[in-house]
C-alpha cells in the first residue's frame, strides 16, 4: 500500500515545493509515495470559477463555499476512499509525532488548504474533516502547513530516509527532545566536543545523551515530561 496524498488548494503550483527535493523528492520520484495537487477552482460551477463568499452575519474577509469544496472532496475522494480528510486549520488539534506515525502507516491523506477567513462549518461537519494545526499562529493559507504535515509524515515511510534507525532518538520519538549533536573539528572557536563523546565508552555516551535530553526537555518543554 503506497501513501498517496491529494491536496485541494487554490495554489497547486506551490507543490511539490520543498517536498520535491532531497530525500523526500527522491522518494517521490522512486514511487515510495504519491502527491497530487488539485485546483479548487476547477470544481466551481460559474464562469468566474468562484469559490468563496462573504461571511454570514457580516465581518471581514471571505469564506470558502461548502458546495464547491464538497464537490472537490467527493470527486477526489469518494466514500470508498479510506484516506482521512484533513483540513489545515489554526484551530485544529496540534500535529504530533504520534499522529504523523499513524498517517505514515496508512493509505495517505486528502488535505484541504484553507484560505481567506476559513471554510464553511457545514462542509467540515458533512465531510468529517479532521482539523490539524501546526502551531499557535495564523498563516495566510494552508499550503505551507500542508507541506509541514507531509514532510513530518513522508519521512517516516520506510525507504524514504534510508537510515531508518536514525529516527529512534530524534526529538519526540521517545517523549523527549533530542540531545545535542557534534562533529569534527574537535575544537571550534575554543569550544571542544564533550570528552565523553570521544571516549569510546558507549555506555557513558548513552547515559550522557539521555541526561542531556532530560535537561533540554525540562528547560524547554516541561509539558512533555508531564505526559
Amino acid at each position: 500500500m503506497m501513501f498517496s496524498a491529494d491536496i485541494i488548494t487554490l495554489f497547486p503550483e506551490l507543490f511539490p515545493g520543498p517536498l520535491g527535493t532531497s530525500v523526500l523528492g527522491r522518494g517521490l520520484k522512486d514511487g515510495l509515495w504519491q502527491l497530487r495537487a488539485n485546483q479548487l477552482r476547477d470544481f466551481a460551477a460559474d464562469k468566474h470559477r468562484t469559490v468563496d463568499d462573504t461571511p454570514a452575519g457580516g465581518g471581514a474577509g471571505m469564506v470558502l463555499k461548502p458546495d464547491i469544496l464538497a464537490r472537490a472532496i467527493d470527486t477526489i475522494a469518494p466514500d470508498s476512499d479510506p484516506r482521512p480528510r484533513i483540513l489545515m486549520s489554526p484551530r485544529g488539534t496540534p500535529l504530533t509525532q504520534k499522529r504523523a506515525h499513524e498517517l505514515a502507516t496508512g493509505p495517505g491523506a486528502v488535505i484541504i488548504c484553507g484560505r481567506f477567513e476559513g471554510v464553511d462549518q457545514r462542509v467540515i461537519e458533512a465531510r468529517q474533516l479532521e482539523e490539524i494545526s501546526i502551531g499557535d499562529y495564523v498563516l495566510a493559507g494552508g499550503e505551507v502547513a500542508a507541506m509541514v504535515l507531509l514532510e513530518a509524515v513522508v519521512r517516516l515511510i520506510p525507504g524514504v530516509l534510508g537510515a531508518l534507525d536514525s529516527r529512534d532518538e530524534e526529538s519526540f520519538e521517545n517523549g523527549l527532545l533530542e540531545y545535542p549533536q557534534y562533529t569534527r573539528p574537535q575544537s571550534f572557536e575554543g569550544r571542544d566536543i564533550p570528552a565523553v563523546l570521544v571516549s569510546g565508552d558507549h555506555g557513558k555516551i548513552e547515559k550522557w545523551r539521555h541526561e542531556q535530553s532530560l535537561e533540554l526537555t525540562r528547560a524547554r518543554r516541561p509539558d512533555l515530561l508531564q505526559k
